[in-house]
């Protein structure tokens, strides 16, 4: 047997532990492919989706095998499971290859008893929290930055419902130093957010957000808002972890008070606001799809609008060359926060206050190539 693996996992460890198979680095030299895809769960953890896809004289033999984790598990508790669990998958190719005969097996004790239903009682009904915090700080000859974030996240989700709460703060300094002159910022940003979202059928779900935030970067002293929205998903949520078509509508109403004077004149103002975003994820064998596109507007004025775009794109395009593609692009039309007046040296260098621009654009592109030894299954980690 030739297995190929593609996953986000420790290819080593499976390797060193599944040795009865040759272990090959591209997906036209194997007779079992095994893609593995994972997604976020309500625990905090990952489901992941074993698919595995028989070639060649096991082109009949297909399957697919779950595998949920939780924040809890170690990582070798994790890796541990994913091995027994592909270890369950590759069973059924054992029996038709010719190590058919050298397969001994056992069964414990527990499974010749009678399996009881007991019901678990859950002392936090679902609900996990993260409570979290990181500080930085760097110095050079002319430059000395300080940033902190702390923050508290908790979510509880059902087959129903997802529930979300969270609170955050972040604090920047910095100090820059040019000509015998000290430049100082300093950047504060906290905020509270939270939404409850229902799932109505296997396609449709709705929910609602509101939360507020102070952010001295974006000259918003509080910024307050509520959404409702409702999502559509081409494919049922059984299938998000291999594809996902959505379409996901929100209309609300924001409030903001300005630290500094707008361009506008304004010191606080509301405003109506909708928008549509569309989201495409496909992760298939010869690569993966993701793209987004969210369209914003002002209901009382469309000239007030923002256009996001963002794309990547994984291909295998032949034995052993990958190329991976992403960019953003934005249109920006709504920076209705700017402060009056010209911006000053200082906030240009440090970053101190946000600028005005009509439009953001990025791309990024990468390949690679591997050839040499496809069939090297040994694991030497040595220096």
């Amino acid at each position: 047997m030739r297995l190929f693996i593609d996953c986000n996992c420790d290819r080593n460890y499976v390797r060193q532990e599944i040795p009865f198979v040759d272990h090959v680095r591209d997906q036209s030299l194997a007779n079992v492919q095994l893609f593995i895809y994972d997604v976020g769960n309500g625990s905090g953890g990952r489901t992941y989706l074993l698919d595995f896809k028989g070639a060649q004289n096991y082109t009949e033999i297909q399957g697919e095998i779950s595998y949920e984790t939780t924040p809890n598990m170690t990582p070798d508790e994790i890796r541990k499971g994913l091995v027994a669990k592909i270890k369950l998958g590759l069973l059924k190719y054992l029996l038709e290859s010719d190590l058919a005969y050298e397969i001994t097996y056992s069964i414990n004790s527990k499974g010749n008893s009678t399996i009881e239903q007991m019901s678990v009682e859950d002392p936090w009904n679902n609900w996990i929290f993260e409570i979290y915090g990181e500080a930085e700080l760097s110095k050079e000859s002319s430059r000395n930055e300080f940033e902190y974030e702390v923050g508290f996240e908790s979510d509880r989700v059902t087959e129903k419902w997802r529930i979300r709460a969270d609170l955050e703060l972040n604090q920047a300094t910095s100090k820059f130093e040019q000509n015998n002159e000290t430049f100082t910022s300093d950047r504060l940003r906290y905020s509270a957010d939270g939404s409850i979202v229902r799932s109505l059928t296997d396609h449709w779900s709705a929910g609602i957000f509101a939360g507020a935030r102070h952010n001295t970067f974006t000259n918003q002293n509080l910024f307050t808002y509520i959404r409702p929205a409702i999502e559509y998903n081409i494919f049922p949520y059984r299938e998000v972890l291999q594809r996902e078509l959505v379409f996901a509508y929100r209309i609300g109403y924001f409030y903001n008070n300005y630290i500094d004077t707008t361009i506008f004149e304004k010191d606080s103002e509301g405003v109506l606001d909708h928008s549509l975003d569309v989201q495409l994820r496909y992760r298939q064998p010869w690569g993966n799809i993701f793209t987004r596109l969210r369209g914003s507007t002002f209901i009382k004025d469309f000239n007030k609008n923002r256009i996001q775009l963002f794309s990547r794109l994984s291909v295998r395009i032949f034995k052993g060359l990958g190329v991976t593609f992403s960019g953003n692009f934005e249109v920006i039309r709504d920076q209705i926060n700017l402060p009056a007046g010209d911006a000053s040296i200082e906030d240009v260098l440090l970053q101190q206050k946000q600028i005005a621009t009509d439009f953001e654009l990025g791309f990024r592109v990468g390949i690679s190539y591997t050839f040499g030894s496809a069939f090297n299954n040994i694991i030497n980690n040595r220096l």
